[in-house]
């Protein structure tokens, strides 16, 4: 089967395009903003038959785009600041990162403690997010 350039890069948009609808973990428009450049590289395909023009058309045109949308996307997200506990949902090892869910979505998290390791389904504070990573402790950690 082969495919013309331009229904690759159509398919390539229709797969970012559902990875930023359907994954439950947070893209921040990234893979929207990559699928819309696919779509985009799709048309200019029909136009432009060279491989290489058009995988650096897409670069630069998500690139635009990824620095577009982050305008849309709160720098301090006060819904993270009012409920501020999760759960892990794979275990964080000392001084390494591991997943948490928090208000629905799993997030990567690491301890605040490099030296304490946190099991899997153990509920834990977070203290605060640096990028797409949530710094957390054990619930207990707060207590003793």
């Amino acid at each position: 089967m082969n495919l013309p350039p331009s229904q690759v890069w159509l398919i390539i948009g229709i797969a970012f395009w559902l990875t930023e609808l359907l994954v439950p973990l947070p893209t921040f428009l990234i893979a929207g903003a990559m699928g819309i450049a696919a779509l985009v590289v799709a048309a200019i395909a029909l136009i432009l038959p060279i491989p290489a023009l058009q995988i650096l058309a897409w670069m630069v045109i998500s690139g635009v785009l990824v620095n577009v949308s982050r305008r849309f996307i709160p720098k301090d997200s006060h819904q993270l600041q009012e409920a501020r506990e999760g759960i892990t949902i794979a275990e964080i090892p000392a001084g390494k990162s591991g997943r948490v869910q928090h208000e629905g979505v799993s997030w990567k998290a690491k301890c605040d403690d490099p030296q304490i390791a946190i099991a899997s389904q153990q509920k834990v504070i977070i203290l605060r997010r640096e990028g797409t990573t949530l710094i957390v402790v054990p619930e207990n950690w707060l207590r003793d």
